[in-house]
């Protein structure tokens, strides 16, 4: 199960700390986290993550090593393009705050039937806005492992 968090490379006090409390959560529940590999949401989550020995992976837009605490880098070299890789690669994706980058990345996961859950981010039809990080994740996580259990598996 493979959860993405999508964030803006800046983040205030509030948007970091969610960030990094859904990084955690996440690697609690067991699931792996994918984030975009920069900074700001992106290295709050995977900070928090990796702190309870969770697995992050940065879908990199350049060819840099991304934040200090990714566990797998993928450097694409495709800029905004990356966008794409990263909202389907999440079985679920929690936006935390973020600009233009994010809301891509919301709209290819809802175009794509991916759930998406919002804490202080976009308020657009299709994302479920939670009030905490514990709420954010739970939700994922149920609706990751839904959308899990009914792929076809080879």
């Amino acid at each position: 199960m493979q959860i993405a968090v999508a964030g803006g490379a800046e983040a205030n006090r509030e948007e970091y700390k969610a960030a990094y409390a859904v990084g955690r959560l996440i690697a609690e529940s067991g699931a792996v986290l994918i984030c975009g590999g920069l900074g700001g949401v992106m290295e709050a989550a995977c900070r928090g993550a990796q702190e309870k020995d969770g697995t992050t992976i940065g879908i990199i837009s350049g060819t840099g090593d991304g934040n200090a605490y990714l566990g797998i880098v993928i450097r694409t070299g495709l800029g905004h393009g990356r966008n794409v890789l990263v909202a389907q690669s999440g079985d679920a994706l929690i936006a935390v705050g973020g600009s233009y980058g994010t809301l891509s990345e919301i709209a290819i996961a809802l175009k794509t039937g991916c759930p998406v859950f919002g804490l202080s981010t976009w308020k657009i039809e299709g994302v479920v806005p939670c009030k905490t990080p514990e709420e954010a994740v739970n939700l994922a996580v149920e609706a990751a492992r839904a959308r899990v259990a009914g792929r076809k598996h080879p």
